[in-house]
């Protein structure tokens, strides 16, 4: 593949505002994350009959002081029940709490969240792989769903599919902005290598590219985001990542396959 710098093209084709925009979704999204992964380590210490009260439904919000929670429970008849609720500080302080959290709320959030895996449902169940969720309010008021393929157990970073819908308070998907290639791929994290995905059908980098490569930027040596005209990878700089973007040459690109192909002709002459 031959690729140019940026400061060696006339031709601005990455759009970068649209690009950062969806790094900084992808960094909240691994704070989010770990938050997540932080409070699933307290929950494993509780006993099957308490964790039996758990449903899909289970979401992580940041209060006004910017610290996570996670709550742990079931959305069914249009009620949500509070099983656990974790403050989660960092790694090594992650507290439970006695405290309810407003019904209306919760009713809200496990609402959301029900709709975006009714609408995934043919997808999702005919995948078999793990699936993470994401939940958030926009200024709006209307609750943003992701949905990604997780970290599978046998140690597979998947990537294909993300279903990403806002759905308003009384349940109606306002956006769907979900890509699927039509199938999963994935890369076993061991050992460390260069990956490169595939979207090159589409134009832009997609959000679920771009979170993969942020999510597993320390499991890779590098990872590229391969577009129809760009290549994305985040840097690493002395343990400071940056975003790194090139254009393609797509004359030179069009004109190394035609060579390929005549060679390829000969062959079989």
């Amino acid at each position: 593949m031959i690729l140019l710098g940026l400061h060696q093209m006339h031709a601005q084709k990455i759009d970068i505002k649209d690009f950062n925009e969806k790094a900084e979704i992808a960094d909240w999204l691994l704070r989010y994350d770990l938050a997540a992964w932080y409070s699933t380590d307290a929950l494993v210490a509780k006993g099957e009959e308490e964790m039996s009260g758990i449903g899909r439904e289970w979401f992580c919000f940041q209060d006004t002081t910017n610290i996570w929670h996670a709550v742990y429970g079931k959305y069914e008849h249009g009620q949500y029940d509070q099983v656990f609720h974790f403050k989660v500080k960092s790694k090594e302080e992650v507290i439970e709490t006695d405290e309810q959290i407003d019904t209306t709320f919760l009713n809200k959030y496990g609402k959301a969240l029900s709709r975006a895996f009714k609408e995934m449902k043919p997808i999702s169940d005919a995948a078999g792989i793990r699936f993470n969720h994401y939940i958030r309010e926009n200024k709006d008021g209307n609750l943003e769903v992701f949905i990604f393929p997780g970290f599978q157990p046998n140690g597979t970073a998947v990537y294909g599919g993300e279903f990403i819908y806002e759905i308003s308070p009384d349940d109606e998907i306002i956006k769907d902005n979900s890509y699927y290639q039509g199938q999963f791929l994935g890369f076993k994290t061991d050992p460390p290598r260069e990956i490169w995905l595939n979207y090159r059908e589409k134009e832009k980098p997609t959000l679920g590219g771009v979170f993969f490569a942020w999510y597993y930027k320390d499991y890779f040596t590098k990872i590229y985001i391969d577009n129809k005209e760009s290549v994305s990878t985040p840097f690493n700089d002395n343990g400071n990542y940056t975003w790194i973007h090139v254009e393609k040459d797509l004359k030179a690109e069009a004109k190394k396959r035609k060579q390929d192909a005549r060679e390829e002709k000969r062959k079989k002459i």
